[in-house]
């Protein structure tokens, strides 16, 4: 890492700041000076406004080439024309933390031709920091002006701080690709990092926040079953409310208020009431959606755990002992390849995943068939074959160490 008084600051773009694109003919000119340069890829990011909108739509999305410059271009003023979303299909984009953007871009028709994530680079190089600031400090000695990331980018119009922070963003992420992908080549990772960008740009995104009421932050102290029936419905009539006005959930009712409130509903409205905040309003509709819940059948209420498969990992030492030993022998084998090739173990081979090929194991299988188990599960070539040997070696080894 550079040494922070060795850092140079970039506070604004260097070739200044450019007014955001809210009309077709800026935005074609812009298309038509990148297609002088087919060959160079799209440095891409977008703003969302998660915090305030349900939605997890773009609210302003950056794009920069070397020789057509930074587009700032604003979604909301007109649809993306063909011109654009056909460049895009061709061209190498480099991001940060690609799956936090792609939904949002995919749902304004924009998609890449390939990709390269710069955070999920400097994971699998084994760097201590991934942010975007950090990474652009450690590649090129530039420390970023970073703020307003959580700013309600739904806002028009869009104050300059906001946007300069904008186009910072993609500044300088081409250069920073170009220096990770040489410390790729270097490390002998170049290959895997190609694996995991095409996994990335082609994998199907789940929702950006949870589509169940059991996401709820706190629900774990909720311990009747008309507890959490409360929950349930009142978290419904929450989801309806923030799709139907386009609000962040939390600013209809924060979870913690839901969750107290549906902890003492049993008890009666007063008891309801006393838990929610004071100034929230239409109490009425709250408690009729918590009382819609405690008044169900017994055959109707939800069950205090939501049945998985496999079970959670963590019952796995009281309910299935075998199981968890053979986990924490694979989990530390893992682990331990994975401080070898210098990346976070997550990165080598997905928790999840790994959990759910021990469930299925028994019985220890042959090394070729441990990695084919990983590759049926999705894991990527090149992580089954870094992992699997060592699974299998642990596993094997185990009895005789006992």
């Amino acid at each position: 890492m550079t040494d922070a008084p060795h850092l140079s600051h970039l506070t604004a773009p260097r070739d200044g700041l450019v007014p955001v694109i809210d009309r077709i003919q800026p935005l074609l000119a812009w298309c038509e000076a990148a297609t002088a340069a087919p060959e160079e890829a799209v440095a891409v990011d977008a703003e969302r406004a998660s915090s305030y909108r349900y939605s997890s739509r773009a609210y302003l999305v950056q794009l920069r080439t070397e020789t057509a410059g930074t587009a700032l271009i604003d979604p909301l003023a007109f649809t993306l024309p063909s011109t654009l979303v056909q460049l895009l299909e061709e061209r190498q984009w480099v991001l940060h933390a690609a799956g936090q953007d792609l939904p949002s871009l995919a749902g304004i028709g924009l998609r890449p031709g390939a990709l390269f994530d710069t955070e999920l680079a400097a994971r699998l190089l084994g760097m201590e920091r991934v942010g975007l600031g950090a990474v652009v400090e450690d590649t090129l000695g530039l420390r970023l002006a970073k703020e307003h990331s959580a700013a309600d980018w739904s806002k028009r119009p869009l104050p300059e701080g906001w946007l300069t922070y904008a186009a910072l963003d993609v500044e300088v992420l081409v250069e920073v690709r170009d220096v990770l992908a040489a410390r790729l080549r270097e490390a002998g990772k170049a290959e895997w990092a190609e694996q995991e960008f095409a996994h990335e740009r082609l994998r199907e995104h789940g929702p950006t926040r949870s589509s169940s009421w059991r996401g709820l932050h706190g629900l774990g102290s909720l311990r009747t079953a008309r507890q959490l029936a409360a929950a349930r419905e009142m978290w419904t009539r929450r989801d309806e409310i923030a799709s139907g006005e386009d609000l962040s959930p939390h600013r209809v009712i924060r979870d913690r208020d839901l969750v107290a409130a549906a902890k003492e509903a049993p008890r009666g409205r007063e008891a309801f009431d006393r838990a929610l905040p004071v100034k929230l309003r239409r109490k009425d509709m709250w408690w009729q959606a918590a009382r819609t819940g405690i008044e169900l059948p017994p055959a109707h209420l939800p069950e205090r755990a939501e049945r998985s498969y496999p079970p959670p990992h963590k019952l796995w030492a009281k309910k299935h002992p075998e199981v968890a030993e053979r986990y924490q022998v694979v989990r530390a084998a893992v682990a331990q390849r994975a401080e070898d090739l210098e990346m976070p173990p997550e990165n080598l081979l997905q928790p999840a995943l790994l959990r759910q090929w021990v469930w299925e194991h028994e019985q220890v299988p042959a090394e070729a068939e441990v990695e084919a188990g990983l590759l049926a599960l999705g894991a990527r070539p090149w992580q089954a074959e870094q992992s699997g040997p060592v699974i299998h070696r642990a596993l094997t080894e185990r009895p005789a160490e006992r």
